[in-house]
């Protein structure tokens, strides 16, 4: 039986079974942990380390427009990619010490070797050795600890990441497969320790309906306007110390944690009941959807090429007629984010109804799988990078609507 068939087997039995993509992957599960119902709530003291950034910032450096990404290497060390202008503006990285202070800053806008065109997301290891997706280049930036430009690398590998901690220049990314031909989707591990990179699927995870087929070398805009589908269960993951991965690919509360090669070792679930989906959910959502964009978020300022907002209205009023057009899945998922600290304790975000503007909240669950407590959103909300000795940062905003970031430290108990 090919790869494609086992898939659309696992798929139809999980149909069957209740429609969410867990039952077909407990059967070959080593463990299967049933958690407590019932909230534990904390209320833990987090320690202040240091806050840098805002309106009345002292240094030139720490003078911050917008960070959509931040990252802690294996020495805490804090780096954070800083945008002006938006994705089509200038960008700079900054490296900050474990007391607050600046290391390095390096990046700059350009066509050249390690020049910044539309630069996206940016991922660290535990080296230092930093990563930027460049969107308009068509590729990544491979930059050495010191900040040095070292390659480029123009190999596909998605666009939400997590670097691995096991001493390697490794990544893990999800995927839909069918650009190999393939259908379903798959947590993928890419090694670029050389110049050659390599890929190997880590996880073939359930996938709630049939891909989409995508030619990556394709250079037809409409190839880029997707199919819209609301409240589709997301395959959510992130690395684990050990070289595995945790993720979560359904509706359910089923989180799944594997060992190096992939192999799904314990699935950890609570008996938290996704939320059915109402007309009024589905009339919400696709107005939500609709206004965002009508009013993209995204500043393009800073290049008002002809070609590029061609472009970009041409992608806009495509996105708009599918979301017109748009499809439901009957479910809201219980889980929004799952991510793992440098010891291995999950933090599983639960989701909120459609709409809501407060977070869900967060529980922290043992290296083990033991459930170790809930926090609440008012409690402390999902740090946005996670650090070694229990540190974690958080972007906010001051009166001025500039970046302020800080950074903390968990208590043992829940790092």
């Amino acid at each position: 039986m090919t790869a494609a068939a086992r898939r659309r087997l696992g798929g139809g039995l999980a149909a069957v079974l209740g429609g969410v993509g867990f039952q077909a992957q407990e059967a070959i599960a080593q463990e299967v942990l049933d958690l407590p119902a019932e909230d534990r709530l904390l209320s833990p003291d987090l320690e202040l380390v240091y806050r840098i950034g805002s309106a009345g910032a002292e240094a030139e450096w720490e003078e911050f427009s917008s960070v959509p990404s931040l990252w802690f290497d294996g020495e805490g060390n804090l780096h954070l990619m800083d945008q002006t202008g938006g994705f089509l503006g200038l960008a700079r990285i900054v490296v900050v010490d474990p007391a607050g202070g600046l290391v390095t800053e390096f990046g700059r806008a350009g066509d050249g070797p390690g020049e910044f065109r539309a630069p996206r997301q940016m991922y660290v290891w535990a080296d230092g050795s930093t990563m930027v997706e460049d969107i308009r280049h068509m590729g990544y930036h491979l930059f050495s600890p010191g900040g040095e430009f070292e390659r480029m690398v123009r190999q596909d590998m998605g666009s939400d990441m997590r670097p691995e901690r096991t001493g390697t220049r490794s990544v893990v990314g999800g995927q839909w497969d069918s650009s190999r031909g393939e259908e379903g989707r798959g947590i993928l591990r890419f090694d670029l320790s050389s110049d050659e990179v390599s890929e190997q699927t880590l996880v073939e995870a359930w996938a709630p309906r049939e891909p989409e087929a995508r030619d990556h070398e394709a250079r037809d805009l409409e190839d880029m306007v997707r199919a819209q589908w609301g409240f589709e269960p997301e395959l959510l993951f992130d690395a684990l110390p050990s070289g595995g991965v945790a993720f979560s690919d359904s509706s359910a509360y089923a989180i799944k944690l594997t060992d190096p090669s992939g192999a799904v070792a314990r699935i950890l679930r609570r008996p938290i009941r996704p939320l059915p989906v109402t007309e009024s959910m589905r009339r919400e959502e696709r107005e939500r959807r609709l206004e965002r964009l009508r009013n993209p978020s995204v500043n393009v300022r800073g290049n008002r090429s002809p070609e590029v907002m061609t472009t970009l209205n041409f992608l806009v009023e495509g996105q708009m007629r599918e979301v017109e057009n748009m499809r439901f899945y009957p479910e809201v998922p219980v889980v929004a984010a799952v991510r793992t600290t440098w010891d291995g304790t999950l933090w599983v975000q639960r989701s909120v109804e459609p709409g809501a503007e407060e977070p869900g909240s967060i529980d922290v669950l043992a290296p083990d799988g033991r459930y170790l407590g809930t926090l609440a959103p008012d409690v402390l909300e999902m740090p946005g990078a996670f650090g070694p000795g229990g540190l974690v940062a958080f972007v906010e905003t001051d009166a001025f609507d500039v970046p302020v970031i800080t950074v903390r430290r968990l208590p043992p108990e829940i790092r």
